[in-house]
């Protein structure tokens, strides 16, 4: 199914790292009471406006419908593009759509396609050497199957790019720290031994997906090259990247990467309406500074950010500022500017908001020492079965 592409131009100067977006990531929309509201990025861009350092972003293409099927089958592309046009077609349920999570709306499918567009568009950014590292400001789609649209996505974006990433002959090393578990990810890629999935998340013995456990580890010649660290309720910052640090960086070891594929959700910060982690900003840019710091040590500084899940607004712009100057390498502002606030974020009537978490903000954690521990117990088991892979 041919689609038509719009031209893919600069937008003022190009950012190192490049930024790809596109205004029409704002048509993936499933309607104004549904969590999955695009237009956080449109006010993210407004406060880099309102902060003298407006973004500068590359507008991607449509993806094709033979970069689409390097994931998805061709019933269940066809019945996307069915659905763009609020037609009736047996079997949307089948296929997740028409859903409370992902309910039908007008152009789906090419919506959905521009986000594939500028993730794909990164891959090649960084496979050709035009850019190490790129990031896609949309995109993070980890829900979604092969034939079937799941948890607010329709295409796997980040499946599709990294079977571009395999294709040109790259080790990929895919890390999801959105908050869910990246089933569709790992689904996808379960018997491949040359994608390495790895997922920190809120257990799925409390949090949708419910899969994401530490005996799903592969299958066939992809058997270890799955990892899950499933975390429990009220993770904090200490908790959440002592799990990290004892564990991505014996697995990248181990794998040795040629690119890191990174789905950089920030739902799991305390304000996120849809999960139970309860990160700071704090702790999200240590976060963001270890990935970028692995990308260096085991990529030569490859790596794709994919913006993924973040639901909360004042969490989710601020994560995502400190994220874009993380990657820039410059010092970020320690205040969202009033202005902003006023015209953005009026809700909260204050003349300036710190950019980071202030003391006090998160709430407290009732059986800390449960949680610790618990996590503690599932990084050893992950551990135990590395020293047993290589027994």
């Amino acid at each position: 199914m041919p689609n038509p592409k719009p031209e893919t131009r600069h937008s003022k100067q190009v950012e190192d790292p490049p930024i790809l977006y596109h205004p029409s990531y704002s048509t993936y929309t499933f309607g104004p009471n549904h969590p999955a509201n695009p237009h956080k990025r449109e006010k993210l861009l407004k406060l880099f406006d309102a902060l003298g350092t407006p973004i500068s972003y590359i507008e991607p293409e449509l993806a094709t419908d033979e970069e689409i099927l390097t994931v998805h089958t061709s019933e269940y592309m066809h019945c996307v593009a069915s659905a763009s046009s609020l037609s009736w077609a047996p079997g949307y349920l089948r296929f997740g759509l028409d859903t409370d999570d992902v309910p039908i709306f007008p152009n789906m499918d090419e919506a959905a396609r521009i986000q594939v567009g500028g993730t794909l568009l990164g891959a090649r950014m960084i496979a050709e050497g035009k850019a190490p590292r790129v990031l896609q400001f949309g995109g993070g789609f980890h829900h979604a199957m092969p034939a079937r649209a799941s948890g607010f996505c329709i295409y796997n974006d980040l499946s599709i790019a990294a079977r571009y990433f395999k294709s040109q002959g790259l080790r990929v090393a895919y890390i999801d720290i959105d908050v869910h578990h990246g089933d569709g990810v790992q689904w996808v890629h379960y018997r491949e031994p040359d994608i390495l999935t790895i997922s920190l998340h809120e257990s799925g013995r409390y949090l949708f997906p419910n899969t994401g456990f530490v005996h799903e580890q592969g299958e066939g010649e992809g058997l270890g090259a799955s990892i899950n660290i499933p975390l429990e309720q009220h993770t904090d910052d200490a908790s959440y990247l002592e799990a990290f640090d004892r564990v991505v960086p014996v697995a990248l070891e181990r794998f040795k990467p040629d690119v890191l594929l990174i789905a950089a959700g920030v739902d799991t910060h305390f304000r996120d309406p849809l999960a139970h982690l309860i990160l700071t900003t704090q702790g999200l840019e240590s976060l963001f500074n270890k990935l970028i710091a692995l990308s260096d040590q085991y990529t030569n500084g490859r790596a794709l950010f994919a913006q993924s899940g973040g639901y909360d607004d004042l969490a989710s712009i601020r994560a995502w500022t400190i994220l874009i100057h993380t990657l820039r390498g410059t010092a970020y502002p320690e205040e969202l500017p009033a202005s902003f606030i006023e015209e953005i974020l009026p809700e909260f009537g204050a003349d300036a908001l710190p950019l980071h978490d202030q003391p006090g903000d998160r709430p407290s954690i009732l059986d800390k020492e449960v949680m610790m521990a618990t996590n503690r117990e599932t990084v050893d088991a992950i551990l135990e079965r590395f020293s047993g892979d290589e027994g």
